[in-house]
Parts: C-alpha cells; sequence; structure tokens
C-alpha cells in the first residue's frame, strides 16, 4: 500500500506555495494537478486547475451561477470541469505510478463523486500521495484524516518556508533517488 502526505493549514498560509516548489524539484516524476487564484480587477474572481501535462480549467468563478452550478461562497463550482481535467490528471498519474499532487481536497472538490472516488483508490492502492486538505472539518474530507496510510502535516507561517524541503525528504524516503533535485 501507498503512503501518502497530506499539508493543511488555514487559507494563505502558503500550502500552494509548497506544493508549486516540490512540482519543480520533481519535475516529471510527478503528476497530478494544483490550482491557483483567478485574480483581476476587485481580486479574486475563481479558482483555476492546472494540470502537471500542461492542461488547465476553471474549477470555480463567481460568474458560474445556481441552480446549474453548486455553490461555495460567492462561487459556482463546475464539476464538469473538475471531473474532465483534474480527475483525467489523477488516473493518468496513478496509473503511471508517478508521485501524485493534489492540490487540494476541499469544498469545492468534494462536490466531485468521480474526484473522490478516485483519491480513495490512489490512497487505497500503491500510490503515494502529496496534497493538501483544508483545514475546516467536513465529513466527506475527514475520511482521508484518519487513514492509516496518511500523515498529516500542519502549515504555520513559522514553518512554511522550509516545508518543501521537509515534503521533498518525506518522497526520498519512500523512494530513494527520486527527489534528486531540491527546490
Amino acid at each position: 500500500m501507498g503512503k501518502s502526505l497530506l499539508l493543511t493549514g488555514h487559507p494563505g498560509v502558503g500550502k500552494t506555495t509548497i506544493i508549486r516548489k516540490v512540482i519543480e524539484a520533481l519535475g516529471d516524476r510527478a503528476g497530478g494537478f494544483y490550482t491557483e487564484e483567478i485574480t483581476g480587477p476587485g481580486g479574486r474572481h475563481g479558482i483555476k486547475l492546472i494540470t502537471l501535462y500542461g492542461e488547465q480549467t476553471t474549477i470555480a468563478h463567481k460568474d458560474l451561477k445556481a441552480p446549474r452550478y453548486p455553490r461555495v461562497g460567492r462561487y459556482g463550482v463546475d464539476t464538469a470541469a473538475l471531473d474532465k481535467v483534474g480527475v483525467k490528471a489523477l488516473k493518468r498519474a496513478i496509473g503511471r505510478n508517478r508521485i501524485v499532487i493534489v492540490d487540494e481536497i476541499g469544498l469545492m472538490e468534494l462536490y466531485s463523486r468521480k474526484f473522490l472516488d478516485v483519491l480513495m483508490g490512489g490512497f487505497m492502492g500503491e500510490a503515494h500521495i502529496v496534497g493538501t486538505i483544508m483545514a475546516k472539518h467536513h465529513p466527506e474530507a475527514d475520511v482521508y484524516r484518519y487513514l492509516s496510510q496518511i500523515e498529516i502535516w500542519e502549515i504555520d507561517h513559522r514553518n512554511r518556508d522550509a516545508m518543501h524541503k521537509r515534503v521533498l525528504k518525506w518522497v526520498n524516503e519512500l523512494q530513494p533517488g527520486l527527489s534528486a533535485t531540491s527546490a
């Protein structure tokens, strides 16, 4: 069975920044996706998902309206886009025995049954997953917190700057030589 690591912490603490440094260091040895804010005049407008294979899609945006799109705060969530691009990237990474990157397991992603099913399959199989999970407790997200093969590390302002090196060390202990580069 694979081992996995999930980083948690309050919004804005730097979880995605850490994941991006890990991705940079691992290069093509990693697969999966990360998320990025869509910003413009007036601040944040949505969230896009970017795969490690060069695809991207908007998974949440303030212009996506109910009832067609479920809501998380002021954003409509496009689960079809998440399924088409994000779930496909997870399946590809798991199938190619890469370190699977999942940024993030959050309220928006929890709307996708396909995402949850593929993710659980990865956790229960041979995959090694490095990802982020929301700090706030939620029954569907909490399921992952209690699996014995998953370690949870809390990110805060004191430990975030060196955390990517700690994550790379963790990956290297799983697969020696895998994280030869460090960011």
